[in-house]
């Protein structure tokens, strides 16, 4: 995909609140049909199915999350997608602030091919955790 900033602040713009829906489909619609996602050197999650399975895992973890595009960088047909999420754990109640990105490859159609996830999981187990982030 040419580099056009308006429609990748676009697409952005509607992944976060694809995000924001609570629907998985919905945030899976952003892939290609055999795009691929990979979180934190993780196993992949390939296919919308799968993109969807792994959004519907954050929303079992963070029923109310709730997400902040923070910046937008792109080079050519890569992205760079900086977000925060906040919410609250299922499973403990208490708050969450993450920051993350997600490294993007764009397909010709303007959808995601494949995504490198990143976030500090060792600060959102500290957060579900209830012990207070280091980080600002």
């Amino acid at each position: 995909m040419p580099r056009d900033l308006s429609k990748l602040t676009r697409i952005a713009k509607d992944y976060t609140a694809a995000w924001n829906s609570g629907d998985p489909q919905a945030v899976a619609s952003f892939y290609a049909q055999d795009g691929v996602i990979v979180i934190n050197k993780g196993d992949p999650w390939q296919g919308r199915d799968r993109v969807a399975e792994m959004a519907a895992g954050f929303y079992a973890d963070v029923p109310d999350l709730t997400l902040v595009c923070d910046d937008l960088r792109s080079a050519g047909d890569h992205v760079i997608y900086v977000w925060t999420f906040t919410g609250h754990h299922a499973g403990t109640g208490n708050p969450l602030a993450v920051k993350g990105w997600e490294e993007w490859e764009m397909d010709a159609d303007g959808k995601v091919a494949a995504s490198k996830g990143w976030f500090d999981a060792e600060d959102y187990a500290r957060q579900a955790a209830g012990i207070r982030s280091p980080f600002p």
